[in-house]
């Protein structure tokens, strides 16, 4: 049978902090009808080997993995594809989004009116440096402008929706930055709910300002065009 939720979590050397998340999702889902899928993004360090060694412990967890380094926004569509569950909680595999947020996401979302296909986290204590929390701040303002998607925060990855939407938006490499957007593009609705944030205690970001900067550029651009070029029939009736 199929569980009620999904929670999928990408991970990309994460060695030391792969495994404590996935004890604390369980923790923060005892009792509820859910699995969780890790999928390992081709990991160069142990991270893999930790969560084969912890599926005994924990038998709700799948582990996927990818033969080649593809990206958040792919491991993300890998494990949302292989999800059992119509409601998907993403969230990042580093530890800083603390898994005892995540049922209350899921929670809203299955209380919403169907026509609210994401419920997504807003980071209100960022445990970041100065420096990112400004360029996030700057980047955010930008993109909510130009899209006008309502987010303030949609690079929090503790996100819930709805499989069956996510699997009809455009796939892209750094989607997973623009889910909001997309989804209104659809012509869904989403909403948002404050989130807590902690300090990452292991390994490394894998993303610098610069670098972000360029992506975001393009992806800007093209996710513009996207929504330029929607039509959106306002639903269909069998006859």
């Amino acid at each position: 049978m199929s569980p009620e939720t999904s929670i999928v979590v990408p991970v990309y050397n994460e060695e030391g902090a792969a495994a404590a998340l996935a004890r604390e999702i369980a923790a923060a889902f005892d009792g509820r009808d859910y699995e969780m899928i890790f999928v390992n993004d081709a990991s160069r360090d142990a991270t893999l080997a930790e969560l084969e060694a912890l599926k005994a412990e924990l038998p709700r967890l799948r582990v996927l993995t990818h033969k080649s380094n593809a990206g958040q926004s792919r491991a993300v569509r890998t494990g949302v594809l292989a999800a059992r569950g119509p409601i998907v909680v993403t969230m990042d595999g580093d530890g800083q989004n603390p898994p005892a947020d995540a049922p209350k996401l899921a929670d809203a979302l299955k209380a919403a009116p169907g026509e609210v296909a994401l419920v997504g986290g807003r980071r209100a204590k960022r445990q970041d440096s100065a420096a990112k929390r400004y360029a996030s701040r700057w980047a955010n303002g930008i993109r909510k402008k130009l899209l006008n998607d309502q987010a303030d925060d949609t690079g929090c990855g503790l996100k819930a929706f709805r499989r069956e939407s996510f699997l009809l938006l455009p796939y892209f490499d750094h989607m997973h930055r623009y889910l909001p957007a997309l989804m209104i593009r659809e012509g869904y609705q989403v909403r948002f709910e404050d989130v807590g944030h902690r300090p990452r205690t292991t390994g490394a970001s894998k993303y610098t300002n610069l670098g972000r900067l360029w992506a975001a550029f393009s992806d800007l651009a093209g996710v513009m065009w996207l929504r330029s070029r929607a039509r959106n029939p306002g639903g269909a009736v069998e006859v």
